[in-house]
Order: structure tokens, then C-alpha cells, then sequence
């Protein structure tokens, strides 16, 4: 039976079986897939070379809100900017400011007499019920009977009557995220209550152009073509959709900041001041809506028709069909990785190629990922019983040596020997708080109190070995930790105190879990120390470990003690506190002689205080260190109050100790009377 099933496993054809699980993903395509897909596409339309267009957008910015003050600006304001964007020689102004009711301040009249001089496209936008009374645009439909297979809003928001009749044109502000919610294609038409509305980048460029009309066929899947007659054909897909070319660039200029000549341009007037301006998701990260109508209108306006038909996805799957068997024989040969390598490296530049000449989108992630999981299927294969050997070295080595180490036995059997070195290591150690209660919890049931603290160990030693940690040992409910060894890791504090840190956040979440099985939840305290000591191989000739001795392993272990008497959940010695502060902020907590030491050490915990809050913690551990307690505890009293709530349980402990009296030898160093 196992030979039978060696041969079946060991047979490269069995490959197909992968190949038909990975176009059975594609043909569902998933969301992950699709998002792949999308964000491919992000990359090759953003290699376009870039096309400056002379269209500006005018952004109603901070600078606009300390001229002209309080939002939304009086009427007349919008209506001085319009004036003085065509006196600066403005081809076309397109205001994205919807203004759905009167303003109170009575400023419609003078917008409305600009509006009635000067040609101006307003904005509309779709929502779930109409307001005003939306004007629609002219638009010729071939088979109006289909107008329901286009996009679908119940209603519209429309801009107040006075404005809507004076307006040049009026265009819908729109939008349509992928499934990752970013706008990469943006509906051109929308229908809502039998009408159909233009997006305001077509409406814009249909007064533009001077044509009455924007022309559409429709058929039983939606848009067939659509046509502006000044501009030809608009490439769209059947939802009416145009990717948008990000390379399409225009001049972003403040409402208060204007050049003196526009040179006839397009010119997009929007928000864009904090709080009044939302951004749009697109690949290029968040953008003003006017800065993403601009793209979109340069993009019709040069005729940039970006594809993706409908067989493309039927075309590729096929195309994974054939080139995945020819791989499967390619890795019968010794070199067939060359010519399996030319051929995902041609597919991409195929991809490349067909963009930068047709302006045809052409997925590689789907292509490149299933060839190359189909070739690894089949080539690891010839590898099989290599690695069937190397397994048995790892099963009699890994059920006492960390699998890091095992790794480095098998690559260096010298190894085994007994011996270490000095190296310089971040050590941590672990301990449950709160374990009484947790055991007088399960009482005589010592079996669930073994399996809860199984589900603990491993929930907790899961960050240590995601962050390149080594697990030293189990101590009862307790754990010791180390970095930098065997495996070199330059910023092992970091990585150190990274884990304690990610720690904390999954004992967060076991403690969810447990109290809601109704389990006490479980505490943890942490110490963290940097040092030199020796690391290796330690035992006798019949069993030994990897383990560290020294000096700072004894440290690390009586800050952890410490963790509970200073009221913080985490305890770092000082050079831990020094090589991380850059990236985890931290405090000075004490200078602590730790049990068993004469000699005081300065202790710290992770904290992030405010200037002021930092300054007078300063003041207060000169006073505590001078002896000057009164003023410490005054101090500290005023630190609990207003500092950070990570350290107010410290005051409250340091504020105890202090009111018990001060030791008459003291010289600034707390002599700790316990673990």
C-alpha cells in the first residue's frame, strides 16, 4: 500500500489535479483573486507615460476657509470665482459644489445672472430618493429598451431649481469601487426613474465640444457603444464603465492662488479644505473627486479607450491549460527551468506589450501564480525521497531540539557538541498573573486546568516563534525566551519587545474567548533584559539543551518579578530601553537593587508621555532619587491624575511606598525584598 501510494505521489502527472483545483479558483474567482487581478492592472496602467492636459482643478481649500470664513461661503462668493476664472481666460468652468437648497444668506441671484453669461456644468449626484427636480441632458438611445441593464439609482440629488434651468450642463458625480474598494473604472450613464444621466467628465466634455447629444446603443447585456460626436467612440464595458488612465495629468491650483491666463483650459472647481472634502479610494492612494474627474476627462478627451473584452478571461484560462502540460514535461529535464523561466518572464512582456501598443489589459498574476505552482508541483517530485530523509533526521531531533536549531544540526552536525559562546542577547521571561484564581477555578479538575494552560502556552508561544525568537523553556506557568541566537538577529531588543507587545495583544483576545467559556481571565507579567552570556549547547554528555547562562538571564527573570509591585505590565532593563526607545517610546521607572543584588540597576517600562507629562515625571525621579519624597509623592499624585493610563497603577504603588517612610541608608537605589 505505502509503495502503491509512493508511486501515485511521486508521479509528476499528478500535477493536473493541481492545475484543475487552481481553474476551478479562477473560473469562481474569488475576491482575493480578483483583487490581484485589479492591482496588476494598477501597475501597467500606471507605467503609461504621463500626458499633461491643460485642465486645472480649483480646490476650495483651508487657504479659501481663512479668506472667506464659515462653510458653506455665501453664493455670490462662487459667484465672484466664476467671473474670475473666465476674466483669466478659463475655457470652461465646471463647478463640483452641490447646492441642493436656497442660500440663506441670498446669494442665488448672482450665481444664477454668472451662470446665465458664462457656461457653466454643474454637479448632480445619485442617491436612494430624488430632491429638486433633476435636469436631464440630451441623450440618443439605440434600444431603449435596455436601459435597465445599465446602472440603477433610485433617485437624484439635484442642485435647486434657479441653478439646474441656468446650467450649460448638468453631469452626475458617481462613483463605482472594485471590490476592494478602489474606483479604477468609473460608470459613464445612470439611470434613475426611466431617465438616463451622464457622468459630469462626459457631460463636461459634451458642452465642451458643442454637441446637443451624447449617443448610446444598447443591447440585451447594456452598453454595446457610446459616442461623443466631437470626440468618436468611448470604449466602455457593458455597465457603461471607462478605466481610468492615472497617467492623464492637470494643474491643481488653490481658489485663492489663481495664474493669470488659464489658456482656454478646463477648469474643475471642488472641495478639497479638511472636513468638507472627501477623497476618493483609487490605485494612486486618496484623491480629490475633482483631481479623479480631471483623469477621467483627459482620458476620454485623448481617446485613451483602455480594454479588458469579455473572452480575455476565457482566453487566459486556456492559455494556463496548455503552458502548464508543456511545463509538466519541461520538468523532466535537468535544465528545464530556463526555458519555464523565459516563458513567465515572456508572459509578462507580452502582458506589457499588448498595453503599451492596444491599450489591451492582460492578467499575469493568474497566469504567472497557476504555471508556477503547477511546475513546483511537478518538480518536487523528483525530490521526494531527498526529502523523506532530511524529515527522519528532523523527527528524531525535534521532539527535544527547537526546529531553528534542528535546521542548523543538520547543516553542521559539529554542533552536538557540548559548548558556548558570548554573544549579546535579548532574554524574556513570562508569568501568569492571577493563577490561583485560574486554579481554584478548575479545583479537582486537573485535567482542564492542564488543557487551559496548554491553549495559554500556545497561543502565547506562537508570537515568539513567528518573530525569529527561541523558546528556551517552560517554568511552571512561566516562559523564557531569547533572541540573537542561534540565529543571528541584529535588532533582537526590537524583535524582543515587538513579541511582548504582540503577546499582550493575543492574551487580549484568549481572554475573549475564555470568559466567555466562562474561565478567570489570565494576567501576564513580562521582563525584558539585553546583555552578554554565554549560549550554546549545556547539559551532560547524555542530554543536553540550547540554552543561555549568565548574569542578565538571573536580571531578566526578577524584572518580570517585578512587573507586579511597579503596577506595569512589562519591565525592561536598561539597554533594552536604550536600543529600542527610537521605535518603542519608554520610561524610567525606578533604580532597583533586584533580590540577591547589591548593586541598582535603572529599570523601564513602555510609555508614551506627552511633553509636560514627561518633564514633570523627570522632576519626580530627581526628587525620589534625592530623597526629597514629600515632593515626589506631590508630584506623582499629579502624574496619576493626568498622565498616561499605562503608568497610573505605578504612581499608585510608587505613592504607597513612599508613604510608608523612607529607609534611613537610602542612596537612590530600592532594595527589592522578593522576586
Amino acid at each position: 500500500m505505502k509503495k502503491f501510494f509512493n508511486r501515485v505521489l511521486l508521479n509528476p502527472w499528478l500535477a493536473l489535479f493541481t492545475l484543475s483545483f487552481l481553474i476551478v479558483i479562477r473560473f469562481s474567482d474569488p475576491s482575493f483573486v480578483e483583487s490581484i487581478r485589479l492591482r496588476y492592472f494598477d501597475t501597467i496602467i500606471a507605467s503609461k507615460q504621463v500626458t499633461q492636459n491643460n485642465i486645472y482643478t480649483v480646490n476650495i481649500d483651508e487657504k479659501s476657509l481663512d479668506k472667506y470664513g464659515q462653510w458653506p461661503f455665501k453664493r455670490d462668493i462662487y459667484a465672484n470665482l466664476i467671473d474670475d476664472l473666465y476674466k483669466r481666460n478659463a475655457g470652461l468652468v465646471v463647478f463640483n459644489v452641490l447646492m441642493t437648497e436656497t442660500d440663506r444668506q441670498g446669494g442665488d441671484s448672482a450665481l444664477s445672472s454668472v451662470m446665465k453669461n458664462h457656461p457653466i456644468v454643474i454637479a448632480n449626484t445619485p442617491s436612494n430618493k430624488n430632491k429638486n427636480n433633476p435636469k436631464s441632458p440630451g441623450t440618443a438611445i439605440i434600444n431603449s429598451d435596455y436601459m435597465d441593464q445599465i446602472v440603477q439609482y433610485p433617485g437624484i440629488i439635484a442642485n435647486i431649481p434657479e441653478l439646474e434651468n441656468n446650467a450649460a450642463g448638468i453631469g452626475i458625480t458617481n462613483t463605482l469601487p472594485e471590490i476592494d474598494g478602489v474606483n479604477r473604472r468609473l460608470p459613464l450613464l445612470v439611470m434613475s426613474n426611466g431617465k438616463i444621466y451622464p457622468n459630469l467628465a462626459l457631460e463636461t466634455l459634451r458642452v465642451a465640444s458643442g454637441d446637443s447629444t451624447i449617443q448610446v446603443k444598447l443591447f440585451e447585456g447594456g452598453v454595446e457603444k457610446m459616442r461623443l460626436p466631437a470626440f468618436g467612440p468611448v470604449t466602455t464595458d457593458a455597465l457603461g464603465r471607462i478605466w481610468i488612465d492615472w497617467s492623464q495629468k492637470s494643474n491643481s491650483v488653490s481658489a485663492v492662488e489663481l495664474p493669470n491666463d488659464f489658456g482656454g483650459a478646463i477648469v474643475v472647481v471642488g472641495t478639497s479644505a479638511a472636513g468638507i472634502g472627501n477623497p476618493m479610494a483609487t490605485p494612486n492612494g486618496a484623491v480629490w473627486p475633482q483631481d479623479v474627474m480631471a483623469s477621467v476627462i483627459g482620458t476620454i478627451a485623448n481617446g485613451v479607450n483602455i480594454q479588458r473584452p469579455d473572452w480575455m478571461d476565457g482566453t487566459e484560462i486556456l492559455a494556463v491549460i496548455l503552458l502548464s502540460i508543456i511545463s509538466i514535461f519541461l520538468t523532466r529535464w535537468k535544465y528545464g527551468f530556463i526555458p519555464f523561466i523565459a516563458g513567465i518572464i515572456g508572459i509578462y512582456e507580452l502582458s506589457s506589450f499588448m498595453y503599451a501598443e492596444k491599450l489591451l489589459l492582460i492578467d499575469v498574476s493568474f497566469p504567472i501564480v497557476g504555471l508556477t505552482i503547477v511546475y513546483i508541483h511537478s518538480y518536487t517530485v523528483k525530490f521526494i525521497t531527498e526529502l523523506n530523509q532530511k524529515l527522519q533526521i528532523k523527527k528524531q531531533f525535534g521532539t527535544y531540539l527547537r526546529p531553528a536549531l534542528v535546521e542548523k544540526l543538520q547543516k553542521n552536525p559539529e554542533l552536538l557538541t557540548l559548548g558556548g559562546e558570548s554573544r549579546e542577547l535579548s532574554i524574556m521571561f513570562t508569568d501568569v498573573r492571577g493563577f490561583t484564581t485560574i486554579s481554584e477555578h478548575y479545583g479537582k479538575d486537573v485535567q482542564g486546568l492542564t488543557k487551559i494552560m496548554n491553549r495559554y502556552m500556545t497561543a502565547m508561544t506562537a508570537k515568539i516563534i513567528e518573530n525569529n525568537g527561541t523558546l528556551d523553556k517552560y517554568i511552571g506557568d512561566a516562559q523564557m525566551a531569547f533572541w540573537n541566537a542561534p540565529l543571528d538577529e541584529p535588532n533582537h531588543a526590537k524583535m524582543a519587545v515587538k513579541t511582548a507587545l504582540q503577546m499582550m495583544e493575543s492574551l487580549d483576545e484568549f481572554n475573549k474567548e475564555i470568559t466567555a467559556e466562562g474561565v478567570p481571565p489570565f494576567g501576564m507579567g513580562l521582563g525584558i533584559n539585553t546583555g552578554t552570556v554565554v549560549v550554546g549547547n549545556m547539559g551532560s554528555n547524555q542530554r543536553f539543551d540550547y540554552t543561555c547562562l549568565g548574569d542578565s538571564v538571573n536580571l531578566a527573570s526578577r524584572l518580570e518579578g517585578q512587573s507586579k509591585p511597579y503596577g506595569v505590565k512589562m519591565v525592561l532593563g536598561e539597554l533594552t530601553a536604550k536600543q529600542v526607545d527610537d521605535e518603542y517610546p519608554s520610561v524610567e521607572l525606578d533604580c532597583i537593587a533586584v533580590k540577591g543584588k547589591n548593586e541598582g540597576v535603572k529599570i523601564f517600562t513602555l510609555a508614551t508621555y506627552q511633553p509636560e507629562h514627561y518633564k514633570l515625571h523627570k522632576k519626580y525621579l530627581l526628587a525620589y532619587y534625592h530623597g526629597d519624597w514629600e515632593a515626589a509623592i506631590f508630584l506623582a499624585k499629579q502624574l496619576k491624575a493626568d498622565g498616561p493610563p499605562e503608568t497610573r497603577q505605578y504612581y499608585i504603588n510608587m505613592i504607597e511606598r513612599m508613604e510608608e517612610g523612607k529607609p534611613d541608608n537610602w542612596d537612590g537605589t530600592y532594595r527589592a525584598t522578593s522576586k
